[in-house]
């Protein structure tokens, strides 16, 4: 059997396993037609049937959480831990709090995640988890209950050397310190078992900055290579959650001009700038809505609707919302833009009519497993500190973030470079990821 008849097999297969399940679907579909030159040179993976291992969970847990709400009543939500693969290292990813969650999502994101986190050349593994719970318009205390019981649950199948989830989307340093909180009283101590610690008990500076500050400076190294900078750029960036902040504030540094920001109901189009420090007041303070930046910021215009279909100029674009926020409408609008670069703060956020219109348009393309490896990454090295029990100084850390996103960058362009696919760092990211970690399961015995 040749590779590209292999890898037909393998989507065929997922699809009949899980028919439900179209993110998880579109996550395979979109990383396997990209391998097929990798293992057209090492037949060995197709013979021993690499992809049918590394398409399915090592293991998944769902469970009811039940808490109690202000009024004194029981609600039940779900949750799941999606342990996909521990080839390179304890499994590692976030947990997500939000309505839209299934577990089709969590294993999209889970397989992602193994090869983001190969990419990093850190020692972890590939895992997501979370639940339909939704944290907002939930008082302190009702958030509180409801972590508790979840994590009385979860805290059975993870550890510091097993699994250590992290913050992703509703799970901000408050939920971690519940959920920390009650791993603590419920098994023995150890600062190792979450990441995304407040400072005030081992987390790591430079973590919550650090998804939002590696999408930039991988967009960084890639405008180095074409003799370029941030400088005088125009930048279109969707999300105001700390992916979005942090990504709007180092562009910011760099000298580049970022004009839009969006949550769930609309965005902001500012064409002389966004006012990061408002924006910072309003959703990390306040935890308010983006109507209140256009009520304070003259010359801010708020529009309902998606971000991506903004007609005006821009260089640069940042989606860092949620996936599947950019269709393929919205990708010829963005060429139609003139932008030159997409590069993705989110999780899978460009579909895959998306991807192909930035092809046929030579748009360049960072995808999310590359550009927004910086979390996991920070995170990794906050599991370092705390096993050292040290801690780095915000310089230290954000001089290792750089380091690592631009091995990364470095790593997806030779990569891709290697294949004749020069600049197709989609291509260049999924094999050098597939490659490491598969060269460990065959090692290791196909665990």
């Amino acid at each position: 059997m040749n590779a590209k008849e292999y890898v037909a097999q393998i989507k065929q297969q997922v699809e009949q396993k899980d028919p439900n399940q179209p993110e998880f679907i579109q996550a395979v579909d979109e990383f396997l037609p990209t391998i097929v030159p990798f293992l057209e040179e090492h037949p060995e993976y197709i013979e021993k049937n690499i992809l049918s291992l590394l398409t399915e969970p090592e293991r998944f847990f769902q469970f009811r959480v039940p808490w109690q709400d202000d009024a004194g009543n029981w609600q039940v939500n779900r949750g799941y831990r999606i342990q996909f693969n521990s080839a390179l290292g304890p499994y590692k990813g976030g947990l997500r709090f939000h309505p839209s969650v299934n577990l089709s999502i969590l294993k999209f994101l889970a397989f992602e995640q193994i090869f983001k986190n190969s990419l990093t050349d850190l020692p972890i593994g590939g895992g997501k988890g979370g639940s339909d719970f939704d944290p907002k318009e939930k008082s302190d205390s009702e958030i509180m209950r409801f972590c508790q019981s979840f994590m009385t649950e979860l805290s059975k199948h993870i550890g510091p050397n097993l699994d250590v989830p992290a913050g992703d989307i509703g799970v901000g340093a408050r939920e971690i310190s519940y959920l920390f909180g009650t791993y603590k009283r419920l098994r023995e101590y150890d600062a190792g078992v979450l990441t995304g610690k407040p400072l005030d008990f081992n987390g790591s500076l430079g973590r919550t900055e650090a998804t939002g500050y590696g999408l930039v400076y991988f967009v960084k190294y890639l405008l180095q290579d074409l003799t370029d900078s941030f400088k005088g750029k125009e930048v279109f960036v969707s999300g105001s959650g700390n992916v979005a902040i942090y990504a709007i504030e180092k562009v910011q540094e760099l000298g580049g001009k970022v004009v839009t920001c969006s949550d769930s109901n609309g965005y902001i189009y500012e064409k002389d700038g966004i006012d990061l420090e408002l924006l910072k007041e309003i959703k990390e303070v306040r935890r308010a809505r983006l109507t209140e930046y256009a009520k304070e910021r003259e010359g801010a215009e708020y529009h309902e609707g998606s971000v991506w279909k903004l007609k005006a100029q821009a260089d640069i674009a940042l989606p860092c919302a949620t996936q599947n926020e950019i269709d393929e409408q919205e990708a010829k609008q963005l060429a139609e833009n003139g932008v030159k670069i997409v590069a993705e703060g989110a999780n899978m956020p460009s579909t895959l009519a998306a991807v192909q219109v930035y092809h046929q348009n030579e748009m360049l393309y960072g995808p999310a497993k590359a550009a927004n490896a910086g979390g996991v990454a920070v995170s990794a090295l906050e599991m370092s500190q705390n096993s050292q029990r040290l801690a780095w100084s915000k310089a230290e850390v954000d001089e290792k973030l750089d380091g690592i996103m631009k091995n990364i960058y470095e790593t997806c362009r030779d990569t891709a470079e290697q294949y004749a696919e020069k600049n197709n760092f989609m291509l260049g990211a999924n094999i050098a990821g597939f490659k490491k970690v598969a060269k460990a399961m065959l090692m290791q015995g196909l665990v």
